[in-house]
C-alpha cells in the first residue's frame, strides 16, 4: 500500500526543491541564503547542486512545474514572494496534479490497483484564501519597491507619512486592506518603510480605498501623497480627479464624492482623490488604481 502522500514526498518534492535550488544559485544568492529561502539545510543545497538527489524525469519535464519553480524562484530571489507565499503556490499546483493528473498517474504506477478501480476521488479542495493574501501582500511589496527606488519619491511623501495599500477582492473591512504598518517617512530625502506589508495596519489610506469601492469604484490599491494643485492637475490629465470634503468624516465624504461624480452608477478602476485641508487636517491626493504596482507606476511618474 502506498499513499499518493508518499509520491509527493519521496518523488515530487525533492525533484522540485532541487530545481529551486538550481534557480535561486543561478539568480545569483549564495548556498546559505537558499537555504534559508528553502528552509533547509546548506548540506542538502549542496548536494541538490551537485546532483547527488535524483530527480524524476516526468516531474522535470512538466511544463507546469517548470513554470511554478521560474515564478516561485523570482518571487523569493526578489523578496516579492514570502516561504508562506511560495509553499502555499506549490502546495496548490500538487493539489492541482493530484487530481487525475501528474501525481495521480505517479500514483497509478506505485499502486496498480487504482487504475482498474472505477471510482473518482477528491484528494484536496486547491482553492485558498491564504493564497488570496499572499499575492496581495506581494502586490504590496512589488509597489513599494517602485516607490522607494524613485529618485525625489520621498519629495511627495506628506508630512504624516505615505502609505502603499492594497485590498481582497471582496473586502469589507480595514482587516481586509494589505498596507505598511506605520507609514513611509523621508528621512534625509529618501523613502523609509517601517516594516513588511500586513494586513489591518492602515486606517485611513484603506479608509479612502473602501469607501471610494462602496460607492463604485472597482480600484483595488491606494497610494497617498503630498498635496499641490499642479500635481492634481498633472493627474487629472489622464485621470478622473475627484475632490472630497477633509471637513466631513472620511468614509462619508469620499464615497459621497465618488457617486456625485459617477451619477450613472458607471465603475472606474483608475482615479485621484483629493482634499485641500480643514483645521488639523493636512490636504492629500490619493491614487487609486486596480493594483499596488500600478498606483506606484502612476505616483512615481510625477516625480
Amino acid at each position: 500500500m502506498k499513499f499518493i502522500e508518499e509520491v509527493v514526498v519521496e518523488e515530487f518534492l525533492p525533484t522540485v526543491r532541487s530545481m529551486l535550488a538550481e534557480d535561486l544559485r543561478e539568480r545569483g544568492l549564495t548556498q546559505r541564503e537558499v537555504a534559508d529561502a528553502l528552509g533547509i539545510s546548506q548540506s542538502a543545497v549542496s548536494k541538490y547542486a551537485h546532483g547527488d538527489v535524483a530527480r524524476h524525469g516526468r516531474v522535470v519535464a512538466d511544463e507546469r512545474v517548470r513554470k511554478l519553480v521560474e515564478r516561485v524562484g523570482e518571487g523569493l530571489a526578489s523578496g516579492d514572494m514570502s516561504p508562506v507565499a511560495s509553499l502555499v503556490e506549490i502546495e496548490v499546483l500538487i493539489r492541482q496534479l493530484e487530481e487525475g493528473d501528474l501525481l495521480a498517474e505517479l500514483h497509478e504506477g506505485a499502486m496498480p490497483a487504482l487504475a482498474a478501480a472505477d471510482v473518482e476521488f477528491s484528494v484536496h479542495d486547491p482553492d485558498s484564501g491564504l493564497r488570496e493574501r499572499e499575492s496581495v501582500l506581494a502586490s504590496v511589496r512589488r509597489g513599494l519597491r517602485t516607490l522607494t527606488n524613485a529618485s525625489g519619491f520621498a519629495g511627495l511623501i506628506p508630512n504624516v507619512g505615505a502609505n502603499v495599500a492594497e485590498c481582497l477582492p471582496d473586502a469589507a473591512s480595514v482587516d481586509d486592506v494589505a498596507a505598511v504598518p506605520g507609514r513611509l517617512v523621508d528621512v534625509k530625502g529618501r523613502a523609509m518603510v517601517p516594516g513588511e506589508p500586513e494586513f489591518g495596519v492602515s486606517e485611513h489610506v484603506a479608509t479612502v480605498l473602501l469607501a471610494a469601492r462602496e460607492a463604485g469604484a472597482t480600484a483595488r490599491a491606494a497610494v497617498n501623497l503630498r498635496y499641490d494643485p499642479d500635481l492634481v492637475a498633472a493627474l487629472g490629465e489622464s485621470h478622473p480627479a475627484i475632490e472630497f470634503d477633509a471637513e466631513r468624516p472620511t468614509r462619508d465624504a469620499v464615497a459621497d464624492a465618488v457617486a456625485g461624480h459617477d451619477p450613472e452608477g458607471r465603475t472606474t478602476d483608475t482615479l485621484v482623490l483629493h482634499q485641500t485641508g480643514a483645521v488639523g487636517v493636512e490636504p492629500i491626493v490619493y491614487v487609486l488604481a486596480p493594483a499596488a504596482p500600478e498606483a506606484a507606476r502612476i505616483a512615481r511618474e510625477l516625480v
